[in-house]
């Protein structure tokens, strides 16, 4: 049974969140602040710690320097430059509040197996190492999908192993394939890269083995492949499922033999290529209905890496993102630029379908239209309105594992009488318990401001969640 501890010092938070750990097979302990959970517990001993930033007598990122487990850190929505800041410091990563249980079940899920799942943790130096040799790639990032992406391509780079890159449409591909072929024994040879999906059909053969004179129309000279062009180094085929199945097949016997046989030509010749493909696709379910060739899939997918979404690196965005920014201004000749409050909560909390791709095209967009030195989220084209507030974190994925049923459970509890105010405060529940103990102290702006969110959001939640909104009180005489 995993251990977590909880340091909030917010009863009413601390109670919910507590038993909503214990209902899922977390065994818990809590604290109040931060000197409370080092007097009380050895913070060593938990899976994960789950802290509050704002405490008192100290801030919840105290408790990064004093201990070796991971520490995530609940925020409020409206403070997550806070947030951000605190992911620098080490935090593995932060969800605000109000949360939806689950999404702080699924980050908790998901924090505590993968720390089950890694291997002992590589020393200091040698995670350094592995970030140099990134950097020289241009890859940012010290996130742990990214620190195993490192080390995969340190073990994988000095053979001749073929390998299969796995992710979506914008993640980086490429720098990997460059990553592995500068790190190889063929780093002075040339790399080729191809993208299958911008050859048409009935030139990508021709392209990637070459053709003699006269072997087609228009064939007026001997042409060398891709492949051959080459020998001695490496060659990366982009989007390899989108490959023609007769050029599937063509590219088996050069896996498989080392030779090519130029369109045309009798005779095969040797050629000695490090093969590293790149997909976004599923090739083993397109194996499975026939849209890619079987005996092709299992030949390139000797060794596969992962490439992680943007939504899924945390604390990376931001530094992808000031990256980009200032390779933009220097490229555009504009003085450094850096990104507003609002703008930092918006590139951390987009979900970015069109990961690194989108976030460069955002950046730049930004720099262009720019004339100060602050970009907010409006040059960025982010609508922090479309964010929803359940999905601040902008990585929530589909409930698994100990998710099923959390909202069902919820259901059953609202639905039952309760003397515990805090036995299933969900996301809503906080909300409306917000405004109504504040709205009589805040203005409807200050109490926006408090939850994160416009006024005209404040008020579409309270029309449905039947919130009335109560009128000034009129002054005497």
């Amino acid at each position: 049974m995993s251990r977590v501890l909880i340091v909030e010092d917010e009863d009413v938070i601390r109670l919910a969140l507590r038993r909503l750990l214990e209902r899922n097979d977390y065994k818990v302990d809590e604290a109040g602040s931060v000197a409370e959970a080092m007097d009380k517990y050895d913070l060593d001993g938990y899976e994960l710690i789950i802290s509050d930033l704002r405490l008192p007598g100290a801030p919840g990122t105290d408790l990064i320097n004093k201990t070796d487990s991971p520490v995530l850190i609940m925020t409020s929505y409206a403070s997550l430059k806070s947030a951000v800041d605190s992911m620098k410091k080490g935090a593995i990563d932060y969800i605000a509040k109000p949360f939806d249980h689950d999404d702080m079940l699924e980050t908790v899920e998901r924090i505590i197996g993968s720390n089950a799942a890694e291997e002992p943790r590589a020393s200091a130096s040698s995670q350094r190492q592995r970030k140099q040799l990134a950097a020289v790639n241009g890859m940012i990032g010290s996130c742990k999908p990214m620190q195993a992406l490192y080390e995969n391509i340190r073990r994988v780079a000095p053979t001749d192993t073929t390998v299969l890159v796995h992710g979506e449409t914008g993640t980086g591909k490429e720098l990997v394939a460059r990553a592995i072929h500068s790190q190889s024994k063929r780093a002075n040879k040339p790399i080729v890269c191809v993208n299958c999906a911008a050859i048409p059909e009935t030139l990508i053969e021709s392209e990637l083995f070459g053709y003699e004179k006269g072997a087609f129309t228009g064939a007026n000279a001997n042409r060398i492949g891709l492949i051959e062009a080459a020998d001695g180094g490496t060659l990366f085929l982009d989007e390899i499922g989108e490959l023609p199945l007769e050029a599937q097949a063509r590219l088996l016997r050069f896996i498989q033999e080392d030779e090519i046989r130029r369109i045309g030509s009798v005779e095969s010749s040797k050629v000695d290529v490090r093969l590293i493909c790149a997909t976004h696709r599923d090739l083993k379910e397109m194996a499975h209905n026939g849209r890619f060739r079987e005996d092709l899939y299992y030949r390139i997918h000797v060794l596969k890496l992962e490439l992680p979404p943007l939504r899924e690196r945390g604390r990376d965005i931001l530094e992808i993102a000031e990256s980009v920014l200032k390779r933009r201004c220097e490229e555009m000749g504009k003085p450094l630029m850096h990104f507003s409050p609002k703008a930092i909560q918006a590139i951390t909390t987009y979900i970015w379908p069109g990961n690194i791709r989108e976030l460069e095209n955002a950046v730049e967009r930004a720099v262009i239209l720019n004339d100060g030195e602050e970009i907010d989220n409006e040059l960025l084209d982010i609508d922090l309105e479309l964010v929803d507030i359940s999905q601040i974190r902008g990585r929530r994925q589909e409930p698994r594992g100990r998710q099923v049923g959390g909202s069902e459970r919820r259901s059953e509890n609202r639905s039952r009488p309760s003397n515990d105010p805090a036995e299933d405060l969900s996301l809503e529940d906080y909300f409306q318990r917000f405004v109504l103990e504040h709205q009589d102290s805040m203005s409807e702006t200050e109490l926006a401001k408090k939850l994160g969110v416009s006024r005209k959001c404040l008020w579409e939640r309270r029309q449905r969640l039947g919130i009335p909104r109560k009128k000034a009180a009129r002054g005497n005489g």
